[in-house]
């Protein structure tokens, strides 16, 4: 199993020296990665996320790159119809060679209505522009020039170029807990990358997901939400272990803490409890 962690990039630890202090210290005590989501408006008073502050998750993902050599760059989850495909691919590739391969790209479709409304996307539409961008983005990495028509996204390319073009192939892994989300990730997924739900329920979907993507590198992912610093660590192991057993391979932690000193204090807590498990 592997571990990566988010980084502070909404409410009030949500700074620049704040992201790159916790992005070298991920990579020192060895995390796999680090990860940052993905809203662009939120409405005033939504129950979530938390915090309506969230820096632009590129953005904050190229600081974190700049700061270190190793550790991978993931998105837990970018909304893909809520951004231009032919920009998203080129912003992607170029953050991609510039860190040295380092991209991981957990993508979905969306479910807040409200911010498609305020970016003027049709929310009824986000299923097919979600899979309009992922073929764009692919074309857009491993073709030159490019031959592509997608309607609902408005890309018309005939012979075009668009590079950067990257020097691997980016894995997208597919997030989500719809049957869409599901059908997509078997489809053409990487792998499927989940969020706070427990073994149990990760169990059912995990041999589904198996049944159709056998493959090991087809990678299963799980986004947590433990208190390092005030969660019983022993608990947190058996539930690690929980999650190994019915065949996730990868865990994202996401601190609790909206400060920069107590949010690197549950950095080394969790690397510490994963050092327990092997990771």
């Amino acid at each position: 199993m592997k571990f990566g962690i988010h980084l502070p990039q909404a409410g009030p630890a949500a700074t620049a020296d704040a992201i790159r202090a916790a992005a070298r210290q991920a990579e020192e005590l060895g995390f796999s990665d680090v990860w940052v989501s993905d809203h662009l408006a939120v409405p005033k008073n939504a129950p979530y996320p938390p915090s309506a502050y969230i820096l632009e998750p590129l953005i904050a993902l190229t600081w974190a790159a700049a700061a270190t050599e190793r550790v991978g760059l993931g998105t837990t989850v970018l909304v893909l119809p809520l951004r231009p495909p032919v920009l998203l691919a080129k912003m992607l590739a170029s953050l991609d060679l510039m860190s040295g391969g380092r991209v991981i790209v957990g993508a979905a479709g969306g479910w807040l209505k409200e911010e498609f409304d305020a970016l003027g996307v049709p929310f009824e539409e986000r299923g097919a522009r979600t899979d309009e961008t992922i073929d764009i983005l692919r074309r857009c990495w491993t073709e030159d020039p490019i031959d592509a028509q997608a309607p609902l996204t408005g890309v018309s390319m005939v012979e075009m170029r668009a590079k950067p073009q990257p020097e691997r192939a980016i894995p997208i892994w597919i997030g989500g807990h719809s049957e869409p989300a599901y059908r997509r990730a078997v489809r053409v997924g990487d792998g499927w990358h989940g969020g706070f739900q427990p073994p149990d329920k990760v169990k059912v979907i995990v041999e589904r997901l198996r049944r159709d993507r056998p493959e090991e590198s087809f990678t299963l992912s799980m986004r947590t939400r433990w208190d390092a610093l005030k969660d019983d660590a022993d608990e947190i192991l058996r539930e690690l272990e929980q999650y190994a057993e019915v065949g996730i391979q990868h865990i994202v932690a996401e601190p609790a803490q909206r400060d920069q000193d107590s949010w690197l204090r549950c950095g080394e807590a969790f690397a510490k409890i994963f050092e327990r498990m092997g990771g």
